[in-house]
């Protein structure tokens, strides 16, 4: 994917890889809803704890690094994992 989210993708994709135990079932898709960019992310069902991680920290601190990346492309960013 390349434009303006393309470095955000990159960087879900490149961070879910490294935590899963099965990283050719990471997936992201990325739409546009009520002018911010949602990420869909989709891992394993057995890759799921590690991607969330205890109370939802590896989670958090994904979504605060896609934030970063947000106000640094001047965009507001989401990332939804589905389950």
């Amino acid at each position: 994917m390349t434009g303006p989210t393309g470095d955000a993708h990159a960087l879900i994709v490149q961070v879910a890889k490294a935590l899963v135990d099965t990283p050719d079932q990471v997936s992201v898709e990325a739409f546009d809803e009520d002018g911010e960019t949602v990420f869909e992310l989709t891992v394993a069902e057995s890759d799921m704890g590690k991607v969330i991680g205890k109370s939802g920290r590896v989670a958090r601190a994904m979504r605060t690094l896609l934030n970063a990346a947000a106000i640094k492309q001047n965009k507001r960013f989401a990332l939804e994992i589905l389950e």
